[in-house]
């Protein structure tokens, strides 16, 4: 069939009669530019006849034996032009009859419609259907035949095969269609129970499987009498980097932790991303409790390299806690919680060591657990406090201003140092809320001074890294100063050197919105990270506290001092070293 023209039906005859074949041509092929008046004496002559579908029309193929006539519906099948049907009469000697035609033909294409047409009456319906089987293919015309018959019977068996043929194409268009959304529902399915069961970032096993694996190792163990142990893996000081080089940074450092790890385990162990920076090992077949100290360290050196983030190379290492089954624990939750409690242990002893559960480490975890509770409320029952170390001028001798510093006034361990609690506030999430306070009470506090001193005095805050990156941070800043009714040139912001210089871009848009409302910035530490003093040209920065090794090392180069010498107005000595340094947006430097 052509595009957008009538639909072709091949039809095939088989007859030894060659005057039949000019028969079924006369019957089926109609001669469009025939004579009209003699179309006319065959309808008179004939009968009248079915008139031919407008949209399709007959295509005849003739065979004088079985054997060739079979040959043909074997070769169109082949080319992808299967006959619709096929005359067959049933005495074609010295060939083939029709029923072993018929046989013969149904092997090559199982799908043709065939009419048998006889004029004896020698095989009878039943014997048919003995041979050939029930088929609803199949009619019988009895020679001689009427046009209109063989009109009726090929319209019928063609546009059976036909509809046959449509709806086999439909159901095979369904049946890919159905296997297309079988196939994306599974891999739907899969990728769900993938998310359920394997972390996104990682792509490690989570708290899911790692359940599974445990239960499956208490259960092996319990049969076979023998141990196994669980590492509970936390990197140190993963916060700080977060907060210093952003979410971004973080997120690649625990990529690369997660690919240097799965070097170091075995390949019947099973390591998982608890969540966060804590991964978990579970050697689940161990021959001696020494193996698992040597993972252990191994884990540990693997992460001493530095590792690239941002152009700056970021050391970080790991601490690990060891808890052994059965002696530490028969149950998940308490195999878990005991090598959590010995990674606390060895994370206060020193960073970048392993320790195995003991009881004292049990006594140690439950009274920092104590400590991270009683923290947690310290702020709303006032327990913090500020002190203030006076900042002096050493050419007049004048206090100018104070840095506010924080205290805890612990109801049991009395006066706690910053050193104390910080640490444990910044893990627990608390040092962003604990900030906003000091900030606030320092504002007050300078605003105090001003009513009731000669002299109004300056008071300088420390901002953490998480707190410099707050998008709030400027307007808590703002509200603060409101608040207290503070003129912003009385509030000086005390930044780290490795706050400031991660993410430049986002540190120069917050600093200059600082700057804008009137505050004075001060970098601390400047020179313990990996930033110069040219490249601190960019950032509206009003004072720097240089670190002590940086000043020696300064001093230790003469083209170096010489340097640093024009650029800085002022060096004076207050246990660290600190300089007034001109605006850079007020000056050319």
């Amino acid at each position: 069939m052509t595009s957008g023209g009538p639909l072709i039906l091949r039809v095939l005859t088989i007859d030894d009669n060659p005057a039949i074949h000019e028969d079924f041509k006369k019957i089926l092929s109609r001669d469009t530019t025939a004579d009209t008046a003699l179309a006319a004496e065959e309808a008179i002559l004939l009968g009248d006849v079915l008139p031919q579908n407008e949209d399709s029309r007959f295509e005849l193929h003739s065979a004088l034996q079985g054997e060739a006539g079979v040959e043909l519906a074997r070769r169109a099948r082949a080319e992808g032009r299967p006959f619709a049907m096929a005359f067959i009469d049933m005495r074609m000697p010295p060939g083939w009859d029709g029923l072993k035609t018929i046989e013969q033909l149904w092997n090559v294409d199982p799908d043709i419609q065939v009419v048998i047409c006889s004029a004896y009456t020698e095989y009878g319906w039943s014997e048919l259907r003995s041979r050939l089987g029930p088929s609803d293919r199949l009619l019988v015309l009895k020679k001689p035949f009427e046009s209109i018959e063989v009109q009726q019977a090929a319209s019928a068996l063609c546009c059976k095969w036909h509809n046959e043929r449509m709806l086999r194409r439909h159901v095979e268009d369904l049946e890919h269609v159905i296997a297309a959304r079988t196939q994306g529902l599974e891999a739907v399915n899969h990728q769900l129970q993938q998310l359920a069961t394997h972390d996104v970032l990682t792509g490690l096993p989570n708290r899911v499987i790692l359940h599974d694996r445990l239960e499956q190792a208490i259960a092996h163990a319990a049969r076979e009498q023998h141990e196994f142990a669980v590492l509970l893996l936390d990197l140190d000081r993963f916060k700080v980097i977060n907060d210093s080089l952003g979410h971004g940074a973080g997120d690649e450092l625990l990529k690369e932790v997660a690919q240097r790890l799965k070097g170091v385990v075995r390949s019947v162990d099973t390591l998982v991303r608890l969540g966060g920076d804590e991964f978990v090992i579970v050697m689940a077949s161990i021959q001696t409790r020494d193996q698992v100290p040597t993972i252990a360290a191994r884990a540990i050196e693997v992460l001493k390299p530095p590792i690239c983030l941002q152009g700056v190379d970021v050391r970080t290492s790991a601490s690990i806690g060891i808890a052994f089954y059965p002696s530490d624990g028969v149950t998940v939750e308490l195999l878990l919680a005991h090598a959590d409690a010995a990674m606390y242990s060895a994370k206060q002893s020193a960073h970048g060591t392993y320790q195995c559960f003991s009881t004292s480490t049990s006594t140690s975890t439950r009274d920092r657990v104590k400590f991270e509770s009683e923290l947690h409320g310290a702020l709303a029952a006032g327990q913090f406090e500020l002190h203030y170390q006076p900042k002096v001028d050493t050419a007049s001798g004048r206090v100018h201003s104070a840095e506010a510093l924080i205290r805890w006034r612990h109801p049991v361990h009395g006066l706690l140092l910053p050193a104390e609690f910080i640490p444990i506030a910044e893990e627990c999430g608390l040092l962003d809320s604990i900030g906003e306070w000091v900030l606030g009470e320092a504002c007050r506090q300078a605003k105090l001074w001003q009513r009731h001193a000669d002299r109004p005095l300056r008071v300088a805050v420390n901002v953490s890294p998480s707190q410099f990156r707050l998008g709030t941070l400027v307007e808590m800043v703002r509200s603060a100063l409101m608040a207290a009714e503070l003129e912003p040139r009385f509030l000086e912001l005390e930044l780290t050197e490795t706050a400031v210089m991660s993410n430049a871009e986002e540190s120069i848009f917050i600093l200059e919105s600082l700057s804008r409302l009137g505050v004075l910035i001060s970098v601390d530490d400047f020179g313990t990270g990996y930033s110069s003093m040219s490249y601190l040209r960019r950032f509206p920065i009003d004072k720097l506290k240089i670190d002590r090794t940086f000043v020696k090392e300064m001093t230790s180069r003469p083209e170096t001092s010489s340097h640093c010498c024009s650029n800085w107005a002022a060096i004076s000595t207050r246990g660290f070293i600190s300089a007034q340094h001109c605006r850079r947006r007020n000056s050319s430097g």
